[in-house]
């Protein structure tokens, strides 16, 4: 099995990969099907108008996902990984008035969104929760081409047929040297081959593309990282959306640089910075700035930030360090996605921060030379602490738990990977049976719990 390290982690916006970067990419996919002429060209029909459906999730939380916005924009050409974040108010506007989307290379579409968008709570589409519709018609109002596309995680857009295709079909063995599917064949193949996880990961990468592009590629996810967290530190004022939940990085950031300025002794001074990293980026996101899929926007912030608590506290993580943590991690997010899950809509929250927990001491175990064993407990213990999780925005925003639940799962991470570094790796439950719990939890909850918005705090908290 083989999910590379740049699918785990994708670069583009807030506030949710699910919900935001997905319906983008999907718009975007359209468009591009629908440049390549797959409509009735015989009777030289030719694509006047465009409309859009969302559905399940989507519906339900798209107003406070941006999942709207992501739409017009996708359909105006852009994208999520190259769109400037300060230009997305003003092409929306400029859409939402002209009642028209010119993505370059195409003419002219008539679209008005709050005629041609519909948030449609009534009609799920077969699948899986994150549905999108998209239809093309001609002048005279007969459809060209329609298609549907599902969100299913962390950026991932899938037709119809490729998600019929993936539920089917058996494991696929490709073609790199160590195609481990699971957790226990990732232990076997370090085992026999005497290499470390980041090590099998970045032969399986480099089978794909060069060292270099990989290196490189590397670099810029670390780099937007990083980024995000500086962002995050330096921006206050409230979050939009409605609930006028205050920024707090700032602050933190200005007390705890004060303490460490005087070499002030605090025994919860590293908790404290761990935390503000996490709430940095996920403030970020939450207002909608550029961010690093990791494995999940709403999850955005527990790698980051359990990286660079790793260069504050740690001497020895350099360039090297961070290149094996984001290695490992996409190894064990890759497990994850391919036997359970890593989107919210399907599992709950265990899918997303869940994930990213595991993933993170994954990373941090192998950046403080653990074993191959030891990093598998250090994953399955972070993820074991998660399992359950529900999914429940206030208002449908990534704010309300979603900004201190990363704090919490950076934290949980940097203790799943102390206790595994203070053993041998032998351990009662392995990450396999870890993460089909969690699969089969996720089967079970109730949709209500699943980002939906119907239950838990989103219906026990004033949203506004």
């Amino acid at each position: 099995m083989f999910l590379s390290v740049f699918d785990v982690f994708k670069i583009g916006i807030g506030p949710s990969s699910s919900h935001t970067m997905g319906p983008m990419s999907a718009a975007r996919r359209f468009l591009d099907e629908l440049k390549d002429g797959n409509w009735p060209r015989a009777r030289q029909a030719v694509p006047a108008a465009l409309t859009a459906s969302l559905h399940g999730s989507l519906a339900y939380t798209g107003i406070g996902h941006g999942s709207d916005r992501a739409v017009i924009l996708g359909l105006a050409g852009h994208d999520p990984r190259s769109i400037d974040p300060d230009a997305m108010d003003g092409i929306i506007a400029a859409v939402t008035a002209s009642g028209h989307v010119s993505p370059d290379g195409h003419p002219a579409y008539r679209f008005r969104p709050a005629v041609d968008l519909v948030l449609d709570k009534r009609t799920p589409l077969p699948g899986h929760p994150n549905g999108m519709q998209f239809s093309a018609f001609d002048g005279d109002g007969q459809l060209l081409l329609r298609r549907i596309y599902f969100s299913i995680g962390g950026g991932f857009v899938v037709s119809a047929d490729e998600l019929a295709t993936l539920k089917s079909a058996p494991d696929a063995r490709q073609d790199v040297p160590w195609p481990f599917a699971n957790a226990a064949e990732m232990l076997d193949m370090a085992k026999a081959s005497g290499l470390s996880i980041a090590a099998m990961k970045r032969a399986n990468e480099e089978a794909r593309t060069s060292r270099t592009k990989l290196d490189a590629g590397l670099d810029e996810i670390w780099s937007v990282m990083s980024s995000c967290v500086a962002r995050g530190l330096a921006q206050d004022g409230q979050l939009p959306g409605g609930l006028k939940v205050r920024r707090r990085a700032k602050g933190i950031h200005l007390q705890l640089e004060e303490k460490w300025q005087r070499n002030e002794i605090d025994p919860l001074m590293a908790n404290d910075w761990l935390s503000l990293f996490a709430m940095a980026v996920n403030e970020e996101n939450a207002a909608g700035g550029r961010v690093v899929t990791a494995p999940t926007n709403g999850a955005a912030g527990v790698i980051p930030a359990v990286l660079s608590y790793a260069q504050k506290f740690h001497a020895g993580a350099g360039r090297a360090s961070v290149h094996d943590f984001l290695l490992t991690a996409a190894a064990i997010g890759g497990i994850i996605k391919h036997n359970a899950s890593i989107s919210g809509a399907e599992v709950g929250c265990q899918g997303e921060v869940g994930s990213a927990s595991a993933m993170a001491a994954a990373g941090l175990c192998a950046l403080m030379g653990g074993t191959p064993e030891q990093v598998e407990n250090a994953a399955e213990i972070a993820l074991e602490h998660h399992l359950g999780m529900t999914c429940d925005p206030v208002g449908g925003l990534v704010q309300i738990p979603c900004i201190e639940r990363n704090a919490f799962g950076a934290v949980k991470a940097v203790t799943a990977a102390s206790l595994a570094l203070k053993g041998d790796g032998v351990h009662a439950v392995p990450l396999d049976v870890c993460v089909e719990t969690m699969r089969q939890t996720g089967r079970d909850m109730s949709e209500k719990y699943k980002e939906t918005s119907q239950a838990g705090l989103a219906v026990n908290v004033v949203a506004c």
